[in-house]
């Protein structure tokens, strides 16, 4: 048997490395396409569940039915499903959002939400609709660290509106007029570009499944301000449609 060793070429490696490389962005590049869904790029679990989560997205509705379980979206780290767009700049994301069934834990959520990154610590900012109707701005302003919130005066509003300007994040709700007010002060959380922008469930119950259904949802974006003092640019006055 001939034991003489096969020399490549650097040149014939180098094309090799090259077309490995591409296959590899090629196949990412399926599969993120494969999990769009509507105005969205991807969705998938974000830290560890008992049960996968699922999206639904009815074309001629325009809704999307997110069913997860996930023990919750608090602490230093999350377990939910999240539908999802990278993004940059300024950011306004905007829903109707209620729960599919009554009952289940007072605290499942629903929730808008822009973060850094999919790992299960990262740093964030939402709104969150809670099943007993409680509505707040939560936020994480860094990876690994606790998250915070600060609490709405409104009960199960039925529009909710995320803003990002510069580092700054705030909760706007529509009013008994219709029309979109603050709800809250804002909280600043530093996120590199790009990040990821989108909708998500939590059951707060990891041995059960919960729906929430997001319709009307619009996402607008435009390049990023700097803003003075940490205030918000406001919008008040704005209708809720």
């Amino acid at each position: 048997m001939d034991k003489r060793r096969i020399v490549w070429p650097a040149a014939c490696l180098l094309v090799l490395a090259v077309t490995v490389g591409s296959n590899i962005r090629a196949q990412e590049k399926r599969r993120a396409a494969g999990s769009a869904v509507g105005i969205f790029e991807g969705h998938g679990d974000v830290g560890k569940v008992l049960h996968a989560g699922a999206v639904e997205y009815d074309a001629a509705k325009q809704t999307y039915t997110i069913a997860a379980s996930g023990e919750n979206i608090w602490f230093d780290k999350d377990a939910f499903q999240y539908v999802w767009k990278k993004m940059s700049g300024d950011i306004t994301l905007t829903a109707d959002v209620s729960f599919l069934a009554k009952g289940g834990d007072e605290h499942k959520k629903a929730v808008l939400m822009i973060r850094q990154s999919l790992d299960v610590d990262s740093a964030y900012a939402d709104i969150a609709l809670h099943g007993n109707g409680m509505t707040s701005l939560q936020y994480r302003d860094d990876s690994g660290a606790q998250t915070q919130e600060i609490q709405a005066g409104v009960s199960m509003p039925k529009r909710l509106r995320l803003e990002k300007r510069g580092d700054h994040f705030s909760m706007w709700l529509v009013d008994e007029n219709g029309r979109f007010q603050p709800a809250t002060g804002s909280a600043r959380v530093v996120l590199k570009v790009p990040f990821y922008v989108g909708i998500g469930m939590c059951s707060h119950n990891d041995n059960v499944i919960e729906k929430a259904v997001f319709s009307k949802v619009e996402l607008k974006s435009e390049p990023a301000t700097a803003l003075l003092q940490g205030t918000p640019r406001l919008s008040a006055g704005q209708d809720g449609k």
